[in-house]
């Protein structure tokens, strides 16, 4: 509740992203429109998840077309893609300090992003069987966390 309290403080509009399998996002001022104020295009498939890093420069789209996009967190600008899973992207999540990106993959792996430098993944997290569904950081980013369709959840020291 502060850090909204403090956002809507700043005086910066409150943003909202939509993915949709139409390959598409949609960029929302919620508050002031009750229309996209702008489509983002690049995504060769579905887009399967969204997340917004926490200082809101920038947000990240993972896709079925095996890809992470890198988006201004203002204007909603491309910045950059990801490439290096072999199967779809189900699930992205950002360190506290905004640093990197971890995703998950349905090619069995988790991958670690430096960002915004990043293009190729710093760190590949491989070790499970099969699928990785979801993932997340501790609080105090000195581990990621990924659970798999191998029904096995393995935590990763960064």
């Amino acid at each position: 509740v502060a850090k909204y309290n403090a956002f809507k403080g700043s005086g910066e509009q409150e943003r909202l992203i939509s993915g949709s399998d139409d390959f598409t996002l949609m960029l929302w001022h919620p508050t002031e429109n009750k229309r996209p104020i702008k489509r983002l295009t690049g995504h060769q498939q579905a887009v399967n998840h969204l997340a917004f890093s926490p200082d809101s420069r920038f947000f990240a789209s993972a896709s079925f077309d095996k890809k992470i996009k890198l988006w201004n967190g203002r204007s909603g600008d491309f910045v950059s893609t990801m490439t290096g899973h072999v199967g779809a992207v189900y699930q992205v999540a950002w360190s506290s300090d905004a640093r990197f990106l971890v995703s998950a993959s349905k090619d069995s792996t988790a991958k670690l992003w430096e960002v915004p430098s990043g293009k190729k993944a710093k760190e590949t997290l491989p070790g499970h069987a099969d699928e990785v569904y979801a993932l997340d950081w501790s609080p105090n980013g000195a581990s990621v966390a990924t659970g798999s369709k191998d029904r096995t959840i393995k935590i990763w020291k960064h």
